[in-house]
């Protein structure tokens, strides 16, 4: 049987889910790309806005576009970000629907797994940015055990209930996010991991973020009650809480930069 697709068609609850985790990793990435103010900026797969109401906070930059496959995440991203200070429009990551070199950076924030072929991602964020000009990227290390929802994954697995996965999860290995930078002609190349930690007021939660992404809501509301139930065991078992029951929830992103020749 086929797996279903991953679909974000709730900004709202993306970003309870996603949104905050997007924000810590994001900050870290932005210091390390080090950027000019009063730079073009295309935000690829932008989702809910969340990384790109940040890039706006931290970088000054002349012009933001946007671009995403869900009208439903543009919507929220519309209410976030004035339209004063960004342009978002539905497109596709593999054929983007600008002229060439029409930017200064090009930017995937926890993007590239979703897109089918990554290989075409990447070249249409080069062929949009000028030459001199940064692509960069930041994805979980979901082969590695970085994604934030990890200790459900884990446990789901063990329980014989896999989610789905994205299409291209390969792509978000630092080797493979290398090999997709060269082959792309950039130049410059460099990658580095990002650690970051997000605290819940106790195990509950936790958990009804957790709920609120789409795979994992899918997973769990097909299970019984008694596998329900056999979950939230194992998960609770896999975290750690301190006196006041809060929990500290790590997670671990790999990204990339390189430049257009030029």
């Amino acid at each position: 049987m086929a797996e279903p697709q991953i679909r974000f068609n709730d900004g709202a609850a993306y970003e309870q889910f996603m949104g905050v985790w997007s924000r810590l990793a994001g900050e870290v990435f932005i210091k390390w790309l080090a950027p000019a103010s009063d730079l073009r900026w295309i935000d690829v797969g932008c989702g809910n806005g969340a990384f790109t109401d940040l890039l706006i906070e931290r970088c000054a930059p002349r012009v933001v576009q946007g671009i995403d496959p869900s009208e439903a995440q543009l919507a929220f991203a519309r209410t976030r970000v004035p339209a004063a200070k960004a342009e978002f429009r539905v497109g596709d990551a593999m054929a983007l629907p600008f002229a060439d070199h029409g930017f200064d950076v090009a930017v995937m924030a926890l993007v590239i797994f979703f897109v089918p072929d990554p290989v075409k991602g990447v070249a249409e964020m080069a062929r949009v940015v000028a030459p001199g000009g940064a692509v960069a990227a930041y994805a979980w290390d979901m082969e590695g055990g970085g994604f934030p929802a990890e200790p459900v994954l884990a446990e789901l697995r063990a329980l014989g209930f896999p989610p789905p996965r994205p299409p291209s999860v390969d792509a978000s290995r630092l080797e493979a996010m290398q090999k997709l930078w060269t082959g792309a002609g950039l130049r410059e190349v460099e990658t580095r991991q990002i650690e970051v930690q997000r605290s819940f007021a106790d195990f509950e939660d936790f958990w009804s973020v957790i709920l609120k992404g789409p795979s994992i809501g899918a997973a769990v509301s097909a299970m019984s009650p008694s596998d329900l139930a056999t979950l939230k065991a194992g998960v609770r078992a896999r975290l750690s809480a301190d006196a006041a029951g809060r929990i500290t929830s790590s997670a671990r992103a790999n990204a990339i930069k390189g430049r257009v020749p030029g």
